[in-house]
């Protein structure tokens, strides 16, 4: 009898010690799952941040394609006049300016691709960060529920 008194004993001390670091296995996980919440946070502000500069970056970009546009049309019709003219001279120089002024919107338009495409790239990090605080908050849940 004294065997199994003891046998008893030792499972429920063994039951008690188990529940006692389920406790402390939650609350680890629930600290873990806040410090988790607090980073995503923090990656989606500067996401966030990074998008807005990078949105400003385009509309710079297109402000600068339009304006070497209308540099560039102003110059064919400098070349039309000079050529009706004759001026030579003049005609050399427009077209120096018209070349410029293509390459000036060939640049621009390459800064802004690679504007826009950072901005898709910032929008897919602040998905990804939402995800993350989603799934943190789940687990922060179940875990302060003991699921």
């Amino acid at each position: 009898m004294r065997r199994s008194v003891l046998s008893c004993g030792f499972m429920l001390l063994a039951g008690a010690m188990a529940f006692g670091q389920n406790s402390t296995a939650s609350s680890i996980d629930v600290s873990q799952d806040k410090k988790d919440i607090r980073h995503d946070r923090r990656d989606l502000r500067g996401d966030r941040r990074d998008r807005k500069s990078d949105v400003r970056d385009v509309r710079k970009d297109q402000k600068d394609i339009n304006h070497n546009r209308r540099d560039l049309n102003h110059d064919r019709v400098e070349i039309v006049r000079d050529k009706r003219t004759g001026n030579s001279a003049e005609l050399a120089k427009d077209r120096a300016d018209a070349r410029h002024d293509r390459r000036d919107l060939r640049y621009d338009r390459t800064d802004r691709h690679a504007d826009l495409k950072d901005v898709r790239h910032d929008q897919r990090d602040i998905r990804k960060d939402k995800k993350d605080i989603r799934h943190d908050r789940r687990d922060l849940h179940r875990d302060k529920n003991g699921k």
